[in-house]
């Protein structure tokens, strides 16, 4: 049986191209070889697509896009047709396997590793289904409104799941109107609050604010991420995180809970200090436990994911249970929960990468058919 050809994309114009990198590494490493025939392409931060045929245990550091430019010239050089332009992907890049023989044979599944905007946000979906390509993870939809933090609030909020109170600010407001949205969080929830980016991952351009004196700053850094900012009620509980793998009929893992290092799980304690704990299955009671796996699963039907997402949520001393938020392509780094999660559930890091890609074959095959009767 012939193998299933896969191009698993990296990198990324977003603040967590790092992250993207590293967890496009973990996968490579681990996925299953003897089923699946591997490339490779890397998007720069500027946003060009390069085809890396080399060491990929240098992707996570980031060495790895050298060599992919010396490939291209080389290509080039030698004469063979290339199917990738600079900044600007043309489909055939993607649907064509191999340029060296001019084949034309075309990948089979896309494995999108992308995490933030210009990847995790429905843009490079909406380009993979263009180009009528199988992928794994979330539809254009999903993936866009699992990445806006304040519409997939009306939709859980639709859907009866508790989540943290908030206001949405523009960034065009900040300067304007900073006493009136002052004025409103007193009013409606009070300190301390959270800052946060709308559109943005890993904790990136998020603040802490005890104070109203802080609070200008703390827009003004989520502002350096995103136009739409949310301020959110501070929620005092217990961090914990439940995967979730499936299309239509999903399945939720064990839940784990987050010890951060840092005063909150802030992009330092999640990569780079190493200090968080993690503990799975979460020390909580198991009916909490089935509360989150509920809402998880809940979450991921309401805003009509398939494949995978990553649901965090809060657990107060009451032990009431509140959403945080949904990642449409948590991260699958080393240390990444999702995996983990899963590997605690039963189902080791190789088999679920598989598990992935049959069910984005799966997926295609049902929107195909809905292409067929029309």
């Amino acid at each position: 049986m012939s193998k299933i050809r896969i191009t698993v994309l990296f990198g990324g114009q977003s603040s967590e191209h790092e992250v993207s990198r590293i967890s496009a590494q973990c996968v490579l490493e681990n996925i299953d070889r003897s089923r699946f025939e591997i490339q490779t392409i890397g998007i720069t931060k500027k946003g060009e697509w390069l085809k890396y045929e080399g060491d990929i245990s240098l992707i996570g550091s980031g060495q790895w896009e050298e060599i992919a430019r010396r490939q291209l010239r080389e290509r080039k050089n030698a004469g063979l047709l290339s199917r990738y332009i600079e900044n600007v992907p043309t489909l055939r890049a993607l649907i064509n396997y191999d340029d060296k023989d001019n084949s034309g044979e075309t990948v089979d599944v896309v494995f999108p590793v992308l995490h933030g905007p210009n990847g995790e946000d429905g843009s490079v979906q909406g380009l993979l289904q263009l180009a009528d390509v199988p992928y794994v993870g979330c539809n254009i939809l999903a993936s866009a409104a699992g990445m806006d933090k304040a519409f997939s609030k009306l939709v859980f909020a639709n859907a009866g799941i508790p989540q943290a109170d908030y206001i949405v600010v523009m960034r065009s407001e900040i300067n304007e109107k900073i006493e009136d949205i002052l004025g409103k969080v007193t009013e409606k929830f009070g300190w301390p609050c959270f800052v946060k980016p709308a559109n943005a991952g890993s904790s990136v351009g998020v603040s802490k604010v005890k104070r109203p004196d802080d609070l200008m700053s703390a827009l003004q850094y989520a502002a350096e991420y995103d136009a739409k900012i949310l301020i959110e009620e501070f929620i005092k509980g217990r961090e914990v995180e439940c995967a979730v793998l499936g299309n239509d009929n999903p399945i939720a893992s064990t839940v784990g809970e987050i010890l951060p290092s840092n005063e909150f799980y802030d992009y330092n304690a999640k990569y780079i200090d190493g200090k968080s704990v993690t503990i799975i299955p979460a020390d909580i009671e198991p009916s909490i436990m089935e509360q989150v796996r509920e809402y998880a699963v809940k979450a991921f039907k309401a805003l009509g994911c398939s494949g995978l997402s990553r649901v965090d949520f809060f657990v107060e001393e009451s032990g009431r249970v509140v959403l945080n938020e949904i990642n449409t392509m948590p991260g699958f780094t080393d240390i990444s929960m999702y995996s983990k999660l899963w590997e605690a559930s039963g189902i080791p890091y190789t088999e679920l990468i598989t598990r992935l890609i049959e069910l984005a074959l799966e997926n295609y095959r049902q929107k195909t058919r809905s292409y067929e009767r029309k």
